[in-house]
């Protein structure tokens, strides 16, 4: 089993994002900036502008496949936060490895960010807003038997 990134699927992208094929063919998936960088930098799709006070929810255009026992940690990039007071709304996003692919969304993951700044921050397409690192988990030994499976956003969705 691997751990990779890829692209929504183009229907979920015209449903989450707009309907452009070309704009979809030419983003491009998180990469790692160094070969000892611990994230992997999630870029822009398009620009955009968080004012002041504001808080933005952003797709990624992204779904992430990956082991049973890791989770996919979404966090800011510590620039945003010392130079611009830029923040994630839920802190630290958790990816459990059922959220790809799942029938109510593909798996898309999506970052709001709040700017507690003074000043506008300004994200140009292609920059990195966020960064996604893969870790391992542990579970409790005497951890009951649970069949639930995920639907959409969260284990707790009805069909």
């Amino acid at each position: 089993m691997g751990r990779f990134f890829e692209k929504i699927s183009f229907e979920q992208f015209k449903r989450d994002i707009c309907d452009d094929k070309k704009l979809y063919d030419e983003y491009v998936l998180p990469r790692r900036l160094t070969n000892k960088s611990a994230g992997y930098d999630f870029l822009a799709i398009n620009d955009f502008v968080i004012k002041p006070g504001e808080i933005k929810k952003i797709p990624t255009g992204y779904r992430a496949k990956f082991g049973d026992d890791e989770v996919l940690l979404l966090l800011v990039r510590s620039s945003m936060g010392f130079k611009y007071n830029v923040r994630m709304t839920n802190q630290v996003g958790v990816i459990d490895s059922d959220f790809y692919n799942n029938e109510k969304n593909d798996g898309h993951m999506f970052v709001s960010l709040q700017n507690h700044g003074d000043k506008e921050y300004v994200v140009k397409k292609g920059e990195a807003y966020c960064q996604g690192i893969f870790m391992k988990y542990l579970t409790v030994d005497d951890e009951e038997q649970n069949d639930r499976e995920r639907t959409g956003w969260s284990a707790l969705d009805k069909k």
